[in-house]
């Protein structure tokens, strides 16, 4: 895994600039729902970012710091990389309008909008601090046999948010020259965008780039799409967002 200094995360990516395998589906686009109706960032820099932060307030498995979490890489979007505020979608239980509270329905249209109307040029980061988890894969496409799952704060009754659909909405859809980066502070989220490429590092910076291209291709659309993961897919995770944010820059050393 990666160095010690920065907590356990790993890397993968995916660009439909890498070798495709000989297949010819895909996996379609969830059904049409409507997107939230909030205002679309300037043309300025097309940047647009999705942050979610589940607490699971009330619960045994209630997370302290996930909504601070969520200040803290909307703080670091604006001021290391020039996001508009306006840009930033933020779903977490300290929100006063019923659509940014981080429900299952409320996320999966915020994932929807994080791509809406995507274009050359846009920067799109989706960041997600809460509990994941996993689930036995049913279509086979998974190395470990498992699905790999973000879970939104009414998961026990709605069910989790899996990474087959995580894919389809927001990598599947990314054009030529649109990259989108995803941070995610979850157990068990290495795969959890269902990327192409993972990349490992061990303890003294040394890192590979592993092949986990499987039929049907799970690519973009010609973009790229990178994803920083807190952990394994077999591991459990504590504190990521404020280590990335401490190490930014060395972790973005690993994107080719």
């Amino acid at each position: 895994m990666v160095s010690s200094n920065i907590s356990g995360m790993t890397g993968s990516v995916s660009s439909s600039s890498y070798p495709v395998p000989g297949y010819g589906g895909y996996y379609a686009q969830p059904p049409i729902r409507p997107v939230l109706q909030l205002p679309l960032p300037s043309m300025h820099g097309r940047k647009r970012a999705l942050l979610c932060g589940v607490s699971y307030r009330g619960k045994s498995y209630k997370i302290k710091g996930s909504i601070n979490d969520v200040k803290c890489m909307r703080y670091f979007l604006v001021e290391k990389f020039g996001f508009p505020n306006d840009s930033i979608l933020m779903l977490t239980e300290d929100e006063t309008n019923p659509l940014k509270i981080p429900t299952k329905e409320n996320i999966r249209l915020a994932l929807r909008w994080l791509v809406q109307g995507c274009q050359p040029g846009d920067s799109l980061v989706f960041h997600f601090s809460g509990h994941g988890s996993k689930q036995l894969d049913n279509d086979m496409d998974e190395v470990d046999g498992f699905d790999e799952t973000l879970c939104p704060l009414d998961y026990e009754t709605r069910g989790m948010i899996v990474d087959d659909e995580i894919n389809a909405t927001i990598v599947r859809p990314l054009p030529q020259g649109a990259t989108l980066h995803a941070i995610i502070d979850a157990c068990y989220s290495q795969t959890v965008l269902d990327l192409p490429f993972v990349c490992r590092m061990n303890r003294e910076g040394y890192y590979t780039w592993e092949d986990q291209t499987r039929s049907p291709y799970k690519g973009t659309s010609g973009g790229l799409a990178f994803c920083i993961s807190a952990c394994d897919d077999n591991q459990t995770s504590v504190d990521t967002t404020f280590q990335f944010c401490r190490h930014w820059q060395e972790m973005l050393q690993l994107v080719p």
